[in-house]
């Protein structure tokens, strides 16, 4: 990697038999090391965990503000390790941040091989949502969904470090018009946990020609840290791609 292809992409362990690369894309308020264990969990791909500015080692960067501007930063990174074919992973906010990317690749006539849609559900858009600010607030539901124990969430040490780019995350959030163009060419798996109430709403089915497919799994929005959906992953990327021999 380029040292500016470094800044935004982490690789934890290098795998350059594999023939996959698998982009994670972190949730609001998360950073790469959310996905610090997945390298070492697939041997099936080699990961990269995207890091957003304005955390861990981007602390003094500016978070982002503008989604499509960011998907377009990380796609800049991406560019040089599409030699090998590259699937997308976001959960949460990350899901949309991995759509633009994946738009972002394919106009550049780089289309991603499949994109998961972690913490989001096929459904219309909701409407008429104002992104919460109220630091007792984010911290109570950060805790409600599983993001964070009550413990974590009440260190003043946590709450200086990380509130400021959760509130950062959910403004850019709640700034961004999806478009309902381009469309994806890739297959979409969206994976939602059975308790989940906060998951992410896209009309994933209007999004891409491929197809798409919803899985369930048990837990709530963050279902992922007790049980990473490692063999749905292993399963959908050793799967035949179309058109591949």
């Amino acid at each position: 990697m380029t040292a500016s292809a470094a800044r935004w992409l982490v690789c934890e362990t290098a795998r350059p038999d594999a023939p996959t690369r698998l982009v994670c894309f972190p949730h609001a308020g998360g950073s790469a090391a959310f996905y610090r264990s997945w390298g070492a969990s697939l041997a099936e791909a080699e990961v990269y965990a995207v890091q957003y500015p304005g955390r861990a080692d981007r602390l003094d960067e500016e978070p982002p503000h503008d989604l499509v501007r960011l998907a377009a930063g990380i796609a800049d990174a991406l560019e040089p390790l599409a030699d090998r074919p590259l699937a997308f992973f976001g959960h949460s906010l990350g899901a949309p941040i991995a759509l633009e990317t994946a738009r972002a690749l394919q106009g550049r006539g780089l289309p991603v091989a499949h994109l998961f849609a972690s913490g989001s559900r096929d459904a219309p858009l909701p409407t008429g949502l104002v992104a919460e600010e109220d630091p007792d607030r984010l911290l109570e539901d950060l805790v409600r969904m599983g993001g964070t124990d009550a413990e974590m969430a009440a260190d003043p040490i946590f709450q200086e470090v990380v509130l400021p780019y959760l509130i950062a995350d959910g403004r850019m959030f709640h700034r961004y018009e999806m478009a309902a163009e381009p469309l994806l060419t890739c297959p979409v798996t969206t994976i939602v946990g059975d308790r989940d109430e906060d998951a992410d709403r896209r009309p994933w089915s209007a999004l891409s020609t491929g197809p798409v497919r919803e899985v369930g799994v048990p837990g709530n929005h963050f279902y992922l840290i007790a049980d990473p959906p490692y063999a749905l992953l292993r399963q959908t990327l050793a799967a035949p791609r179309p058109g591949s021999r």
